[in-house]
């Protein structure tokens, strides 16, 4: 079976000869830091060998629930949010029909996504979908005290169990949290749901092969065992002891740093030709953006869908500041086909297409802007993914959190904590009111006062 491919090429050749392979020790090094466990971060490293250690047992157990979810209900709610929803919305978007929410299919539950803002029109709406509809809940959250998730979990909690009663209620609706501690723990022990561990040593962003996205995933019909397969495999190929040359992981990081550091690039965009992989790039932003963007360093991770953003943000690619690279995935085959018709009349002047395949079309749009973008001074990544499925997938998932490990030690800050985040959280919770933030809060009331 094939693997995803890394072509470094037309990045490299931006740099000086040498740069890339001088980063091999420093990339070794990194990684044994990793392997032995003594990086920054440490205790959050359970992502490291976790695709080796998911058994079939635990694959078929959650399955079990899954299939319980898929059998009594229509729609199943994923709340979530950041790493306790991306990754599984990432291979659930990828793998399922574009249109699924238009597609009546009686196979699979629609799967929706919600605490991950906090829109009220948004909730309004979603509330208002599911009235007539059989739901059930994925509740992820390892403190169950996350704002936004924690807000529409209560919201969704007592509108299935107004709609199914409470002892239906209890079978459709799932936990996704810490072994021992937290509000989610609590509650899933109080009302006896089917609960699921996140791993103390294994952050948001890094669990999408955890339940946090196996279940998701699962639910919406898709091949866990696969998916954890292709990680196996990557993790194997992206070991310690695989020579630089052929450690795919190893050269992703080492370039991008290269670029970075000697290069002066400090903007990332994650592309696609595929439509279908918009989520993998939002997934991708937080993994990187999280674990990278501290200490006043990290590359800024961003994302643009092609063809699609070639008519918005093309010209600033093109001929804008220098400062961005790119890393682009490629899926070699599609998993449909469609050829373009003839026209008689031909008042498109596209005539000159019939018969090729739309991919065909698109392959060659890949190409000429990956020519004209480094042409134009823009460093190019590619990746190459066989297929659109879920070995790949796993494959593609396992890859980018091994290079971001690796990278985030060469960049010299821990790639496994977020301290950033918690900022606005203490002025929303001061504005807000919250019990214990009293003293912020009259602070943060009297900067604005003095503002106005």
């Amino acid at each position: 079976m094939k693997n995803i491919s890394l072509d470094i090429t037309k990045a490299a050749c931006f740099l000086q000869d040498g740069v890339v392979k001088a980063y091999e020790p420093k990339i070794k090094e990194a990684q044994q830091a990793l392997e032995a466990g003594t990086c920054p971060g440490n205790d959050f490293l359970g992502w490291l060998h976790l695709p080796s250690s998911i058994t079939e047992a635990f694959l078929d157990e959650i399955q079990a629930c899954a299939n319980v979810l898929r059998e009594n209900c229509e729609v199943v709610v994923v709340a979530g949010i950041g790493g306790s929803y991306l990754g599984a919305r990432a291979v659930i978007e990828a793998l399922g029909n574009s249109f699924a929410w238009l597609v009546q299919d009686k196979k699979n539950p629609t799967i929706l996504f919600a605490g991950n803002n906090i829109g009220e029109d948004y909730l309004s709406e979603m509330t208002t979908y599911l009235k007539d509809k059989k739901f059930g809940v994925i509740n992820i959250s390892k403190s169950g005290t996350t704002t936004e998730t924690a807000l529409t979990f209560r919201l969704l909690k007592k509108q299935c169990e107004a709609q199914r009663g409470k002892e239906e209620a209890k079978k459709v609706i799932v936990a996704v949290t810490d072994a021992k501690k937290g509000a989610a723990r609590t509650c899933a022990d109080k009302e006896g749901y089917t609960s699921f561990i996140i791993p103390d040593n294994v952050g948001g962003r890094f669990s999408v092969l955890t339940p946090v996205g196996l279940l998701p995933i699962a639910c919406a019909g898709f091949d866990i065992k696969q998916l954890v397969a292709g990680a196996q495999n990557m993790e194997k190929a992206c070991g310690v002891d695989v020579p630089f040359e052929e450690n795919l992981a190893a050269q992703y990081a080492a370039v991008r740093n290269g670029l970075y550091h000697e290069g002066g690039k400090k903007i990332e965009i994650m592309v696609n030709y595929q439509p279908k992989l918009h989520f993998m790039s939002e997934w991708w932003k937080q993994l990187y953006g999280e674990s990278e963007g501290k200490d006043k360093k990290g590359i800024f991770p961003a994302s643009c869908d092609f063809t699609t953003d070639l008519h918005s943000m093309g010209q600033w690619i093109q001929d804008g500041e220098r400062t961005i690279f790119e890393t682009v995935i490629s899926v070699e085959e599609p998993n449909k086909q469609l050829l373009f018709p003839e026209d008689e009349e031909n008042l498109d002047g596209l005539n000159f297409l019939a018969g090729k395949r739309v991919d065909e079309v698109n392959k060659m749009a890949e190409l000429g802007t990956r020519l004209a973008h480094v042409d134009g001074g823009v460093p190019n990544i590619r990746i190459s993914m066989p297929k659109l499925n879920e070995y790949y997938l796993g494959q593609l998932i396992y890859f980018f959190e091994i290079g971001c490990g690796i990278s985030g030690n060469v960049l010299g800050v821990n790639p496994f904590n977020q301290p950033g985040v918690e900022a606005y959280k203490k002025n929303m919770f001061a504005l807000l009111d919250k019990p214990g933030y009293e003293a912020d809060s009259k602070a943060i009331k009297e900067r604005l006062a003095a503002e106005a």
